[in-house]
């Protein structure tokens, strides 16, 4: 199916809502290869056994199938609540785009999308969901709710993140992560998309506040969004270029040749504190590479949900 005919050229997604859909059936597709194999085209309206339940809405007939034990859900049911929340300071909007394809989308695009499916695969079974969105203040709230409006809304909300081009927007994260963590009463799965740039980082303060996310028992997963091609392996033609720091305005010129080792070894270096302070903290890490399909983010969404209970 080519997702393409569903991008508005002139930028912004024109129906993200479909977009979103389409990667999650192409995901379910392709769920025959993964460990979720027979739980591909019900999951939506199933959820695993818990020994100790009730037996009384165990779907046999799925049984018959996947050797595997699931209820069925009912419309009454609200087993999960959702947070996404998402980094729209000016590094987010790299690289800047004048048209969208899914596999020409920036971190934000990525980040916007990647959210509307998980909002696709919610919706389906009757989570609710909630999103904040920072960039050099606290732009947005919506606590987490499951009705189809509040879902149109959330939409908007995603499809005006791709279509702002905030300038020499800088962030402290960490201040807005303890203003999301303060907001977030009951226990919830909060999805964290950012690219972990900061323009001072200061990671003690960073870590503090991504460890306060995990207070009243909230699961945490954080989606590491970058270009790994150009972020991280700084894979630049050798003709001479001016880099820019969207978030300051700073610049250098340079060929990418002469210091393409020593960045690959900071960049990597920073990285790899990242994952090791997820870990020391029990946040689940996930790279995110905008270049890559969605499955990642979405077998990630399976994995934590049926692990949430």
């Amino acid at each position: 199916m080519d997702l393409l005919q569903e991008l508005n050229k002139a930028g912004g997604f024109k129906n993200l809502d479909l977009l979103a859909k389409q990667v999650v059936e192409g995901f379910i597709a392709g769920m025959h290869k993964s460990p979720f194999h027979g739980f591909s085209a019900e999951f939506a309206e199933h959820k695993i056994y818990n020994q100790g339940e009730s037996t009384k809405h165990i779907d046999w007939k799925l049984y018959a199938k996947t050797d595997r034990l699931y209820t069925k859900r009912y419309d009454e049911e609200t087993n999960l609540r959702c947070h996404l929340i998402i980094d729209n300071s000016s590094s987010m909007h790299y690289p800047e785009l004048k048209s969208y394809s899914i596999d020409s989308l920036n971190k934000i695009a990525f980040s916007a999308l990647a959210s509307a499916s998980l909002m696709h695969i919610l919706k389906k079974q009757r989570d609710a969901v909630g999103l904040s969105v920072y960039s050099d203040s606290y732009d947005f709230y919506s606590p987490e709710k499951g009705s189809e409006r509040h879902h149109q809304m959330l939409l908007h909300q995603l499809n005006n993140l791709v279509l702002s081009k905030p300038e020499n927007k800088q962030t402290k994260t960490y201040t807005y992560l303890h203003q999301i963590a303060e907001k977030i009463k009951r226990r919830s799965l909060i999805f964290f998309f950012t690219d972990m740039l900061q323009t001072s980082v200061d990671q003690d303060k960073l870590f503090d506040a991504l460890r306060h996310l995990k207070h009243n028992k909230h699961e945490v997963i954080l989606f590491h969004v970058f270009d790994k091609e150009k972020e991280l392996l700084f894979d630049f033609d050798n003709t001479p270029k001016r880099y820019v720091d969207v978030e300051t305005g700073e610049h250098i010129n340079l060929y990418a040749e002469n210091i393409k080792d020593t960045y690959k070894i900071a960049v990597s270096d920073y990285f790899e504190i990242i994952k090791l302070k997820c870990a020391q903290y029990r946040i689940k890490y996930v790279e995110a590479d905008i270049t890559k399909k969605f499955d990642n983010i979405l077998t990630t969404y399976m994995i934590e949900r049926q692990k949430f209970g």
